[in-house]
């Protein structure tokens, strides 16, 4: 006579199920992990911060350009007075 409600599960059929539930929860802790992760990442579209802005060199006085003229010697001394004495303010100094 065949048993036509007796549906119990074999050896095989519970090893089956064990092992697709495993891997049903195991997909489901990895799909929640990596939304997770997803979530918490940095965006790529963070403003990056503007450098500061560097200050311009100021250019040199005449006496400075004077003075490295002189200390390369491109001219002489007396010509390093003369010209100095024509650059400063004030009276006039007779050589």
């Amino acid at each position: 006579m065949m048993f036509w409600y007796d549906h119990d599960v074999s050896g095989w059929g519970w090893f089956g199920m064990s092992v697709g539930m495993v891997l049903f929860w195991a997909l489901v802790i990895t799909a929640l992990v990596l939304v997770f992760r997803a979530a918490n990442r940095p965006h790529d579209h963070t403003p990056t911060p503007t450098p500061t802005p560097t200050p311009t060199p100021t250019p040199p006085t005449p006496e400075q350009i004077l003075g490295e003229r002189f200390a390369r010697g491109e001219i002489n001394e007396e010509e390093y007075q003369r010209r100095l004495n024509a650059l400063r303010p004030g009276p006039l100094a007779k050589s």
